[in-house]
């Protein structure tokens, strides 16, 4: 009776924890969807601290820095400091993680972005690689398979290469997200708005 008793109160409290969880995080997401990534960033620092089982909090920390970094050239190396932060707690942790790769090679090409004459030549290997290691864990995931045809198309100017085969990526990308099932309703989803804009530079 002890132990059913036990195993009850451990199943309550792990159930709370996970409500727990999924509102704070449903919070910081909502904070960044309204234009407030500083208290977002902040809010899931916090439950970085608090779930270090759960590599989600140091995901969107660095997601939204990092698509900061973009269009804030002014902040740009605190911004981009503060995701590979988040970046590299979650990295050690699990390396075989594709997301994470995606967002690594993301934040290289902000860096690429802020100053392309200075930084192309050193740092367009690492998206290259961070992608290759992303497509190797995961070959359909989206997010790789788009991510590493859009930084092709926008460096297909430089390179010389011919864009249709980069186009076609694009096109399959666009069909993996529309069969992507997230782990849960917090787990990555997005790119696809982003592909079907970018496709248009095809035509």
């Amino acid at each position: 009776m002890k132990k059913a008793l036990l195993i009850l109160t451990l199943l309550v409290a792990n159930l709370a924890t996970a409500q727990k969880f999924e509102e704070g995080m449903g919070r910081a997401l909502a904070m960044w969807k309204e234009g407030k990534a500083d208290q977002a960033t902040a809010l899931l620092e916090r439950i970085a601290a608090a779930e270090p089982k759960s590599w989600l909090p140091n995901y969107y920390i660095a997601l939204i820095n990092t698509t900061q970094a973009f269009s804030n050239p002014a902040k740009m190396d605190a911004l981009l400091e503060r995701a590979q932060a988040a970046l590299d707690a979650e990295m050690v942790k699990d390396p075989a993680n594709a997301e994470l790769h995606v967002l690594q090679a993301m934040a290289y090409t902000a860096r690429i972005a802020s100053d392309p004459m200075s930084y192309g030549m050193s740092y367009s290997p690492r998206v290259m690689e961070s992608y290759a290691k992303a497509l190797a864990i995961d070959p359909a995931n989206p997010r790789a398979v788009f991510g590493k045809a859009e930084f092709d198309l926008h460096s297909a100017p430089y390179t010389g290469a011919d864009i249709q085969p980069i186009c076609a990526r694009i096109n399959r990308a666009i069909e993996l997200f529309a069969t992507f099932k997230p782990a849960s309703a917090l787990h990555p989803s997005w790119g696809l708005d982003r592909a079907v804009e970018t496709k248009k530079s095809c035509k």
